[in-house]
């Protein structure tokens, strides 16, 4: 009765699993669909799911009309650089949090944390300002500065979470071995934070890769990244649901195939010291 019971229950887990991954994925697949139906067929109700007419004409006129390749690198550049920045930055907070941590530690993450729940449109007329006055507008560079502090309070805290993990006897036998701070973060803390290091990184660039809010109001022509080619095609004279439909196939492929060659990666490190 218990082994029913328990197969009765992993069956209706697996079912539940199933409807909620298709339920998230089929706004994807939606998506990728409607890019191959004409502009008519895209807005037509009943609308089809299969029966239409197959074209490349979305993508092909969204490749005469837009530079994707520049979009492209932007969203690279954006992605990786403020990532990057950010590591650079939390590693150190994260350590002294964990292992040296004072009596405000626990009150200075919850305050990093809060400055997620600031609505981004409250502080952008004198973020615009700033930028525009230090020449930082539309270009990559300032958009960086802007997704590295947006998402450093995320980088601390999971930082945070993994280097609480590891035990201090180790880095306290490195300190006695002779070794220094820069030898004790550098070779002994990172290597073994190496899965929860990789797993901030990949959901932090694919925060930034998504970001839109300040994309669209910081950049123009010049660093405009792939949430920027996306909103293009929305205009005064209507949604073409087509076209907007093959850009946003586009923009989303290129950190579908990341997210999905890195999962287990990212799974390892998102359960990285939950069994110990």
């Amino acid at each position: 009765m218990a082994r029913a019971a328990t197969n009765r229950r992993k069956l209706v887990l697996t079912l539940l699993a199933w409807t909620v991954g298709i339920a998230m994925f089929f706004p994807i697949l939606w998506t990728a669909l409607t890019s191959f139906k004409t502009e008519a067929e895209a807005i037509a109700s009943p609308p089809s799911f299969l029966a239409f007419h197959w074209t490349l004409e979305n993508y092909a006129e969204v490749q005469a009309r837009s530079d994707y390749f520049l979009h492209f690198m932007n969203s690279v550049v954006i992605s990786l650089g403020s990532t990057l920045a950010g590591l650079l930055v939390a590693v150190p907070a994260a350590w002294s949090m964990a292992f040296v941590p004072g009596r405000r530690t626990r009150d200075v993450l919850m305050w990093m944390l809060s400055t997620k729940m600031l609505p981004p449109v409250g502080v952008l007329i004198p973020i615009y300002l700033l930028f525009r006055d230090s020449g930082l507008l539309d270009s990559r560079i300032g958009l960086i500065i802007v997704l590295t502090l947006i998402n450093l309070p995320i980088i601390v805290w999971m930082l945070f979470t993994y280097f609480r993990e590891i035990p201090g006897e180790i880095l306290e036998a490195a300190r006695m071995d002779g070794a220094g701070l820069r030898e004790e973060i550098l070779f002994v803390l990172l290597p073994m934070a190496v899965p929860g290091i990789a797993s901030t990184l990949l959901l932090n660039v694919i925060l930034a890769w998504n970001e839109a809010f300040w994309t669209l109001n910081l950049s123009a022509s010049q660093s405009a990244p792939l949430t920027a080619f996306i909103a293009s095609y929305s205009s005064p004279e209507g949604l073409f649901y087509a076209k907007l439909s093959a850009a946003s196939t586009m923009a989303v492929a290129p950190i579908l195939i990341l997210g999905w060659f890195s999962q287990k990666q990212l799974v390892r490190g998102l359960t990285f010291g939950a069994v110990k």
